[in-house]
């Protein structure tokens, strides 16, 4: 692995957690899979943890890139605290190198290259109060690489009553899962294929540690968690491999766990793809209720395959267009018609007014992230 070598302009600097000393002055980060040894001055593939003297410094702790809000829908979580909006934040850094990445402008960016404010945890936690967010956000890069900070922040929601979500392709170790998913409410897991020759050429990482966290926060967690897959046309479209993400889905993680089918749209290095057909995503979604999942989405289209209906009687339950909730008919988490309890979260950890407000129709679309005045 080639490390990136890190400014003595850099930001201020936060000592990290999983790691550990080697000779010659460089470090083991075992945060994630990719388990980077860091010699003095560098840092490891996420651009944004680095060797200082021996040590393992965090560039991202308490300096986000990226704030806005959004609706839980955009994340997605269709079944978390429907028609909420929650506070999203991300920092600059990835540990993968996926060359569809939408988001390219911050991940694929060193500490010292993005704008950024300093916003120490509690500070987060008062903005999402302030703009009336049940749940806080860590997305748009991958939270994992900050994971020390999103620990801080959870602790500060918890006390506040809100709640916590990951966005996250996944890739963590197993010494750091647990430090990290026992304080979060809600995940969604990017599954980004079902092949490894596609994680291998296309993310530069690899497809077994991602199962195996699906399997953790499982059997392991009480995270309520949801799946997004984004098909891209030619590299992870086949009939075939969709049929067989279903099925590994249902046979380890059981019927409930939500599914998102989503579009691509050319972006970052696999600007020569084509959008993915909305014919792709409806059949991508029938295998997956054939093979016997219960909620089966589709994204970034508007079509009905965005609404929620009970798996036993069929009744339209959550009406969606887009990240929009124009109808809720649930009754305590249940059809109204037939009683079957639909598996989610519906409500909030603390009732509090102007916090459960839901996102005004058409909010926070008029530009890709929010300044706040801070």
């Amino acid at each position: 692995m080639k490390s990136a070598t890190i400014p003595d302009s850099a930001m201020d600097m936060h000592e990290a957690r999983w790691w550990e000393s080697e000779p010659n002055g460089k470090v083991h980060c075992y945060l994630c899979p990719r388990h980077c040894h860091i010699g003095e001055g560098q840092a490891g593939f996420c651009f944004i943890r680095t060797n200082r003297a021996g040590k393992l410094y965090s560039l991202g702790y308490a300096h986000p890139a990226a704030l806005q809000i959004d609706p839980i829908e955009k994340k997605p979580l269709n079944h978390f605290l429907p028609g909420t909006r929650v506070f999203s934040m991300g920092t600059a850094g990835c540990n993968m190198g996926c060359f569809f990445c939408q988001n390219w402008d911050i991940s694929k960016s060193r500490a010292d290259q993005v704008h950024s404010s300093y916003v120490p945890p509690e500070d987060v936690v008062s903005l999402a109060i302030r703009h009336g967010c049940p749940s806080i956000a860590f997305t748009y890069n991958e939270p994992t690489i900050w994971a020390e900070y999103v620990i801080d922040i959870c602790h500060a929601a918890r006390e506040a009553g809100l709640r916590t979500v990951m966005v996250s392709n996944g890739y963590v170790t197993r010494e750091a899962f647990h430090d990290v998913y026992d304080h979060i409410d809600a995940a969604n897991i990017d599954l980004k294929a079902f092949t490894e020759n596609f994680y291998g050429k296309v993310t530069l990482t690899h497809l077994q540690p991602v199962l195996e966290t699906l399997k953790w926060l499982k059997n392991e967690t009480n995270v309520w968690f949801e799946i997004t897959n984004l098909i891209i046309p030619t590299l992870n479209d086949a009939p075939s491999e969709t049929t067989a993400l279903a099925e590994w889905v249902l046979t380890n993680l059981g019927p409930d766990v939500p599914l998102h089918f989503t579009a691509f749209h050319p972006d970052f290095k696999l600007q020569d793809k084509p959008r993915t057909p909305p014919e792709t995503l409806h059949a991508a979604r029938a295998a997956a209720l054939e093979v016997g999942l219960h909620y089966v989405y589709e994204g970034n289209i508007f079509s009905g395959g965005a609404n929620t209906n009970c798996p036993s009687c069929g009744t339209l339950l959550i009406q969606r267009s887009w990240h929009d909730v124009q109808k809720n008919a649930l009754k305590d988490g249940s059809c109204p018609k037939c009683g079957f309890a639909v598996s989610g979260r519906w409500k909030n950890l603390v009732e509090r007014g102007k916090m459960s407000q839901p996102l005004p129709s058409g909010a926070a679309r008029s530009g890709k992230y929010e300044e706040f005045n801070l």
